[in-house]
C-alpha cells in the first residue's frame, strides 16, 4: 500500500514538473524567443505593417480602408464586410466574402450597378470611361473584404479624375501611381499592385505641396 502511494506520488511529481517545464518553454521562452527575432528582424510587420502620415499612424498596409473623398484614389469594393458607426475607414465587425455564386443575379446586378457609379464618377472632361475599361477588382470585393491594394489598371482608370479634383496635372498623377506600382513578389508570384493607402497619402502630400 506505502509502495502504491509512494509511486503515485512520484508519478504525480513527474507530471507537474513536466507541465511546469513544458509551460515555462512552450509558453513563456519560445513566444519570447520568436517575438525578438521578429522585433530584430521584421519590425514593421511585426508591429502591424503601421502606415505612418504626419507623424502619426494611419492605418496598415496590410488592411484596406474605405470612405476616401472623391478626390482621393478608391479602393476595391468591401461588399463583405460588417457595418459599424464608430470607425468608417475600418468596417471590422467582421471580415469575409459575399460567398455568392459567380451566376447569382445579386452579384451580376452588384457589379453592374458598381461598374456604372464607376463610369460616371471618372469620367470628366476630355476623358470618357467605357464599360469595358473597368477591371474586375474596381466591382468585386476581394475573399476577405480587406485587400489594401488595386491593380494598376483600377489606379489608371482614376487618374483623370483624380487630377481633376485636385487641380493636378494628368502626367503628375500618373507618376505618382507609377512610383507607387510594385511589381510581383520575385519577379513571377502575384500581381503587380498599388497600395491605395499609400498612394493617397503621397497625393495628399503632393496636392499640399502644388
Amino acid at each position: 500500500m506505502n509502495n502504491s502511494v509512494t509511486n503515485t506520488a512520484r508519478l504525480l511529481g513527474a507530471g507537474l514538473r513536466a507541465l511546469l517545464v513544458l509551460t515555462l518553454v512552450t509558453g513563456v521562452v519560445y513566444p519570447l524567443v520568436v517575438t525578438g527575432i521578429a522585433q530584430g528582424l521584421f519590425p514593421g510587420r511585426a508591429n502591424g505593417s503601421e502606415v505612418k502620415a504626419d507623424g502619426r499612424v494611419v492605418g496598415s498596409s496590410l488592411i484596406g480602408q474605405q470612405g476616401y473623398g472623391s478626390e482621393y484614389f478608391q479602393p476595391r469594393p468591401a461588399n463583405g464586410l460588417g457595418a459599424n458607426s464608430l470607425n468608417t475607414h475600418y468596417r471590422l465587425i467582421l471580415s469575409g466574402a459575399t460567398n455568392l455564386a459567380g451566376d447569382s443575379e445579386k452579384l451580376v446586378q452588384s457589379v453592374d450597378e458598381a461598374k456604372a457609379k464607376i463610369v460616371k464618377d471618372n469620367s470628366v472632361p476630355g476623358y470618357t470611361v467605357r464599360p469595358s475599361d473597368v477591371p474586375a477588382d474596381a466591382v468585386t470585393s476581394s475573399g476577405s473584404g480587406l485587400d489594401p491594394d488595386i491593380s494598376p489598371q483600377y489606379a489608371d482608370l482614376q487618374v483623370h479624375r483624380v487630377a481633376a479634383r485636385n487641380g493636378l496635372s494628368v502626367t503628375r498623377v500618373e507618376k505618382l501611381v507609377d512610383d507607387h506600382t510594385t511589381g510581383r513578389t520575385l519577379g513571377f508570384i502575384g500581381e503587380p499592385r498599388v497600395n491605395v493607402l499609400e498612394l493617397n497619402i503621397a497625393l495628399k502630400d503632393l496636392t499640399a505641396d502644388k
